[in-house]
């Protein structure tokens, strides 16, 4: 049985290598950094280092290691001073540190909404926050991206609590959603309305606060997730509300006090790296000139099926995995790390090449890129 199961195994992998989606990991390189998270550069700051390991040395009496739960013996005073700063810098009343945000919006979706309620959720959502809907017990419905119109009929018809979740900046696109409208139409039809805000921390708002910060909707939104793995620098995430949110889902969260805790190092990254955002760092200056610096340029040379976007996140449009595939592939050769982004990441037809900027690229190697990619997109 079990040879029969793995042959199985190697025909759908062998299908994914015949149409050119077969995924693979690759080590680090050398190459121009295009496709990394790593919007402001912080989780290689020599700077950033040296207060990290003051922090590790005050906390020198907890252990190295997480040894347990956080409702065994996980939690520590060093979880509680994360928690704490972290709210205060995004203007929250309470913050519920999670092991990635994967983790954080399982938590929330598969918690918060119960039996008999509806979550409506846009069609480009995170995968993670589609996860967290099927371990709901709620019922779960797509609208149209960035369709508020779709959305609205969807409140009409929604029963029970009515949660809508977006992300302030969508990964796979790079656009950002419409926060003050859907604040407008939630409050119209009493429901909650919770924001993932991963890729526009450090992006967005004074000193990097997020989307939600920049707009003056934080008193609308329900519940945010913010998490650290992108501009901040480090890994994790946090569920950002009330008190009574918190205290909630550490009740009923089971992928919160079913795993075992982060350790004092991740803590101490996390901490630096938000006094350092304190400081409003010219690396939040430096991306916003990056990003315009690309956006101007690629209208210049006139790059093709550009996605509209004022984030890090930039892509191009290239139909075809086969195709995407080979734009990514020339490019990797001539020393620029950018990625292909396939189907069933993306839906099919709408493969692309994703490109992250970041306070560190040079104007130069922007120039570059564009410049290239001017003579392998038609």
């Amino acid at each position: 049985m079990s040879e029969l199961l793995l042959d199985a195994f190697q025909r759908a992998l062998d299908d994914k290598r015949n149409t050119n989606s077969l995924r693979s990991l690759q080590v680090e390189s050398d190459k121009v950094d295009f496709c990394s998270n790593d919007y402001l550069g912080l989780s290689r700051s020599l700077a950033l280092a040296n207060r990290i390991a003051e922090i590790i040395d005050e906390y020198s009496f907890l252990p190295r290691g997480s040894t347990g739960s956080r409702l065994i013996s996980g939690n520590n005073s060093l979880f509680e001073r994360v928690e704490q700063s972290v709210a205060a810098f995004h203007g929250a009343k309470s913050a519920l540190f999670c092991n990635s945000g994967y983790v954080a919006n399982l938590c929330v979706f598969s918690t918060l909404a119960g039996r008999g309620d509806t979550i409506l959720y846009d069609e480009l959502i995170h995968a993670s926050v589609r996860d967290g809907i099927r371990l709901s017990y709620a019922k779960g419905h797509s609208f149209r991206h960035n369709d508020l119109s779709d959305l609205e009929t969807k409140c009409i018809n929604a029963r029970g609590n009515v949660f809508v979740a977006v992300e302030a900046v969508y990964s796979m696109d790079g656009d950002c959603a419409p926060l003050v409208e859907l604040v407008s139409i939630c409050e119209r039809y009493n429901a909650s309305l919770i924001v993932d805000e991963a890729h526009s921390t450090g992006v967005y708002g004074r000193s990097g606060k997020g989307l939600c910060e920049e707009l003056g909707v934080l008193d609308h939104v329900f519940a945010r997730v913010v998490t650290f793995g992108k501009a901040v620098g480090s890994h994790g995430a946090v569920i950002l509300g009330d008190q009574r949110i918190r205290e909630y889902l550490i009740n009923f969260a089971r992928p919160f006090f079913y795993t075992t805790a982060t350790t004092k190092s991740t803590l101490a990254e996390v901490l630096a790296a938000y006094e350092y955002l304190e400081s409003v760092p010219i690396e939040l200056a430096k991306l916003k000139q990056n990003i315009e610096f690309f956006r101007s340029k690629a209208f210049e040379l006139e790059i093709p099926h550009l996605l509209a976007s004022n984030s890090a996140v930039q892509c191009i449009l290239i139909p075809g995995s086969t195709q995407a595939r080979g734009v990514a592939s020339h490019l990797q050769e001539l020393g620029f790390d950018v990625r292909a982004i396939l189907s069933p990441t993306v839906a099919e037809g709408k493969e692309r090449i994703r490109i992250c900027l970041h306070a560190f690229n040079t104007s130069l190697e922007i120039e570059q890129l564009l410049l290239e990619l001017r003579k392998l997109v038609r």
